[in-house]
């Protein structure tokens, strides 16, 4: 939480860009795990209500009445036997004070209070929230994605994609507690040791350091599965493991991934991908700068890795022809990177067409590969986001465009087939843009130049 006068002056800042009606910001409830007392745990609140009015507890929602030049804080006091389990929590005219807001109520007052036309609010995203709205306007779940604000969401987009200095302290922090949650993994990875473990490790480290992971953490050797879980499978020499792991702290994330040889050495045809893989991250710090759109950079190391693989037989052909048909694809499906910060996909339940895309930029939905691309307009100083270029070998992918001979001028099926049982490799670290170009976030680096990631794996064995 930041002092007081931070939320005075977002709320103010809200107010004008919105320019007329009532915004309601609502905070999460408790969700149940399994029964209704038993609740994931630490509560996590939603990210906006927590940009505008910092407050953690749940049952909340803020108003901020535009046209009367007014705010709210709603929520219901908590009672005695609350407090027998919970402990104190202060009162919410004392929350409410906290941030600067000077008019309470208990939640039964929320139809009352809230009358303005228009009412400005956020698609929502948890089912409690929809319900809640539901009840206040009587807009249906299924159409409150389409009656969402879009001068609201526009507003929160721009304040939130320009980090403050004190946010950009935060994020520092949290990438480092990712520092030391990756080299926990490098450390630890050998053959023998299964995947739940080294994935659990990661977890406590994160649990232990900050208030959590920022997203469920994917530590597997099928680096080819883009959301891998840990599983219960041993690590077996040969193979790579990859881990895609941040945390959560102060309110902030952190996302980084790596990926390591489980021996702790590379073998010769690990290196050739992982060394494209290294130079294509590395390029994004020459290219990324304020004015640049991010789609340009992503272009520009789709081309990078096409001439690389080409090098190596697995692609062939016209590099420009290649990435325009997409044939670039096979290898990298995603997009190179997100913006990031309160959330890891930072806004992404606004929607991805104003968080990451504008009336300039707009993405391109109907090839495969570029219709995942999440970042694409120009980037300016003060955004946060992701760089993380990867090559995957997709058993089923590669079955399916050879069958359909999809791009066949420019990839090299026949040598393909001996790559399916290679996994995947992404490395992927948050950037900071910067007034004249851009720069890691974190004090420290979490190893991952081939040679001094060897050394660290096995400094320790």
């Amino acid at each position: 939480m930041f002092d007081k006068q931070t939320y005075i002056r977002r709320r103010a800042e809200l107010k004008k860009l919105v320019g007329q009606g009532m915004v309601i910001l609502f905070g999460n409830n408790e969700a149940p795990y399994n029964y209704p007392s038993n609740t994931y745990a630490p509560m996590r609140q939603d990210s906006t209500f927590l940009y505008y009015f910092g407050l953690h507890r749940d049952g909340l929602i803020g108003i901020i009445d535009i046209d009367n030049d007014e705010e709210w804080l709603l929520g219901d006091d908590i009672e005695v036997e609350d407090i027998v389990w919970m402990g104190f929590t202060p009162s919410v005219s004392d929350l409410a004070a906290e941030v600067g807001i000077q008019k309470t109520a208990p939640l039964s007052q929320l139809s009352k209070i809230v009358r303005s036309n228009p009412l400005h609010f956020l698609p929502p995203y948890r089912h409690d929230t929809k319900i809640q709205l539901m009840d206040l306007t009587g807009i249906h779940p299924s159409k409150q994605k389409e009656k969402a604000s879009l001068p609201l969401i526009q507003a929160v987009v721009k304040m939130r994609s320009t980090k403050e200095a004190q946010e950009i302290a935060a994020i520092e922090r949290a990438c480092d507690v990712g520092y030391a949650m990756h080299t926990t993994a490098q450390l630890l990875i050998k053959p023998g040791v299964t995947e739940r473990f080294v994935g659990g490790q990661v977890d406590g480290i994160a649990r232990s350091l900050s208030s959590g992971v920022s997203f469920a953490t994917i530590f597997s050797q099928h680096g080819e599965i883009m959301h891998g879980a840990p599983s219960t499978a041993k690590l077996e020499a040969g193979r790579l493991a990859l881990c895609d792991a941040g945390c959560e702290l102060d309110d902030y994330c952190s996302d980084h991934t790596r990926t390591m040889p489980v021996t702790g050495k590379f073998t010769q045809r690990q290196l050739e991908i992982y060394s494209i893989v290294e130079a294509c991250h590395d390029y994004v710090l020459e290219l990324a700068k304020p004015g640049i759109k991010y789609m340009d950079v992503h272009f520009a190391v789709c081309r990078m890795m096409t001439e690389r693989l080409k090098e190596l037989g697995l692609m062939r052909g016209d590099t420009d022809e290649a990435v325009r048909a997409g044939a670039h694809a096979m290898f990298l499906p995603h997009g190179l990177g997100h913006m990031m910060g309160m959330d890891v996909h930072d806004m992404e339940g606004l929607g991805q067409i104003y968080v990451g895309f504008d009336d300039e930029t707009r993405p391109n939905l109907e090839q495969f590969g570029t219709n995942c691309l999440r970042m694409g307009r120009r980037l300016q100083e003060g955004f946060v986001i992701t760089d993380e270029p990867g090559i995957y070998f997709i058993p089923a992918l590669i079955d399916e465009w050879k069958g359909s001979g999809h791009c066949k001028e420019f990839l090299n099926f026949d040598k393909l087939e001996t790559y399916k049982d290679f996994g995947g490799i992404r490395i992927e670290d948050d950037v900071l843009i910067t007034s004249n170009g851009c720069r890691f976030l974190g004090s420290k680096r979490i190893p991952y130049h081939p040679t001094e990631l060897e050394e660290f794996m096995n400094k320790n064995q």
